[in-house]
């Protein structure tokens, strides 16, 4: 164990493999989306309904993303080589970036044409408003069914779940304005459903992008506490001290952690590093959920020899 380094592993990640469970149910999703999406805008250019109009966009925009998210998941499978050690893994965070961008342009659009449209709102037909967009209802539904388990597993199905529960909500507004222009004949309901449709997209495109962002600037995963880590990895008997304590995600399902590890000398004279490098995985595996840990064990002098260091 030259100048006393030990380097431990623990492995056993799902990673890309989270994702690629739910491709076929996201290949069925992007079906039904785009389908709709078609009969959404005809059904905008015969009703005049720019509720439904963005209603539409919206499902453009999820069809495309969803279409991203595919591509990303089956990029992520292949296997790693050369200089990308973990492959392609990390596209999916990259689609899921592009996903939440694109979301904000759409929540932005219907709601600058929302406002051009008050006071002067367009004559609306209420019956095609209705049909069409009960029709989006259903299949959003039958959408969510099909992705609200793989939502809480990866951050690419997680953003097309949540495009679609947003267009689920949008249909539902658009079904209130088409009641209330059938019963009422007052169109400015068209306009009120329109911004309705972007509340919902904005607020869930900004919550995406923030979760994707965080990935990518390495902050650590959402419940993992470094204090505690490290209170943790003291607690192991023969550690003395932990430095440059790293935590961040490479994907979804992937989080990792590395660190430096200041050991007794008796641990590491008698060879009971291999011990204390078992006892420091199991602890954090079972208390954090961190599969994919990395430890350098060091004897109580070395960081003297090392480059400056992060606490």
């Amino acid at each position: 164990m030259g100048h006393g380094h030990s380097h431990g592993h623990a492995h056993g990640h799902a990673g890309g493999t989270v994702s690629a469970a739910h491709r076929g149910r996201l290949a069925l999703v992007l079906v039904l989306t785009g389908s709709v999406f078609v009969v959404e805008v005809v059904g905008a250019l015969l009703s005049g309904s720019l509720a439904l109009l963005a209603d539409a966009a919206h499902m453009a925009t999820d069809a495309l993303g969803i279409g991203m998210a595919l591509t990303a998941v089956t990029l992520a499978q292949r296997p790693a080589r050369g200089r990308r050690t973990f492959g392609l893994q990390r596209i999916e965070v990259l689609a899921a970036v592009a996903n939440g961008l694109l979301l904000l342009l759409v929540g932005g659009y219907v709601v600058v044409e929302a406002v051009r449209r008050i006071g002067d709102p367009p004559e609306i037909h209420a019956g095609w408003m209705l049909g069409v967009a009960l029709l989006g209802l259903l299949v959003n539904l039958g959408s969510l069914a099909l992705l609200r388990r793989g939502q809480s597993e990866s951050l690419n199905t997680r953003g097309a779940y949540l495009e679609v529960l947003g267009d689920a909500l949008g249909s539902v507004a658009v079904i209130v304005a088409g009641v209330v222009i059938w019963t009422t004949g007052w169109t400015g309901a068209d306009v009120v459903a329109s911004f309705a449709v972007g509340a919902l997209v904005l607020p869930r495109a900004w919550s995406l992008l923030r979760e994707a962002l965080d990935v990518l600037l390495e902050a650590a995963p959402r419940g993992v506490d470094l204090d505690q880590v490290r209170t943790h990895v003291l607690g192991v008997p023969g550690v003395l001290e932990v430095h440059d304590l790293h935590a961040w995600t490479i994907t979804s399902g992937l989080p990792v952690l590395s660190a430096h590890v200041v050991v007794t000398d008796d641990a590491l004279a008698d060879g009971h590093g291999g011990r204390v490098l078992d006892a420091l995985c199991a602890c954090l595996g079972d208390h954090f959920d961190l599969e994919h840990c990395t430890f350098q064990l060091e004897a109580a002098g070395h960081a003297d020899h090392e480059a400056p260091v992060h606490e």
